[in-house]
């Protein structure tokens, strides 16, 4: 195995805790600086929004690294999102940012809560329980294109919890709790 290149390493864009991936840049689309999108974001609308501020996460070598990137418009070519950035003025321009992270700052992450949305990291730790019961710790959260997964630590082992309004019907961030319904035998031992 001998000639691999080195993996190169992009460090996290130093913008808060609560900051948020929402995207990546995946290629160049055309000569006017278009690049497709790789969403992390349910809101690509609100996301990318022209005057949507985003820092990258790319190598300390790229001539991009400590930016920030200004969303001018955002396309759909084909079902697949196409950004445009006041920055990125040409093909050459964007074939040398591909496959940056985009980031937001913890202060624009907070900005725009929506109503029955959670960032993983607020689900992470909380109580589940059922009738006032301890089941267990929220330990992870699993995304899926049909749905998300609550991943449960119980005392006898871990669970998988389809993370939808009839099985999830409350969460409770400022009470550390997620209150569950589920159906039999989800969090019972087999006989």
């Amino acid at each position: 195995m001998a000639n691999q290149p080195a993996l190169v390493k992009a460090p996290r864009p130093d913008i808060g805790a609560g900051s948020l991936r929402v995207g990546r840049l995946t290629k160049p689309h055309g000569l006017k600086g278009g690049l497709k999108v790789e969403l992390y974001t349910d809101n690509p609308e609100v996301r990318f929004a022209p005057g949507s501020v985003f820092h990258l996460q790319v190598p300390e070598e790229s001539p991009w690294f400590g930016r920030t990137i200004t969303v001018r418009e955002l396309r759909w070519f084909n079902g697949v999102p196409v950004a445009f950035f006041v920055e990125v003025a040409d093909r050459t321009a964007a074939e040398s940012i591909v496959r940056a992270i985009l980031w937001i700052d913890e202060e624009t992450a907070l900005a725009s809560v929506e109503d029955n949305a959670w960032y993983d990291h607020q689900l992470v730790g909380l109580e589940v329980r059922r009738d006032g019961v301890l089941l267990g710790t929220v330990a992870e959260v699993q995304h899926f294109p049909a749905q998300d997964l609550l991943v449960v630590n119980t005392d006898s082992g871990q669970v998988l919890v389809p993370f939808v309004e009839a099985i999830v019907p409350n969460v409770d961030v400022d009470a550390g709790v997620v209150e569950v319904t589920p159906p039999a035998g989800l969090f019972e031992e087999p006989e």
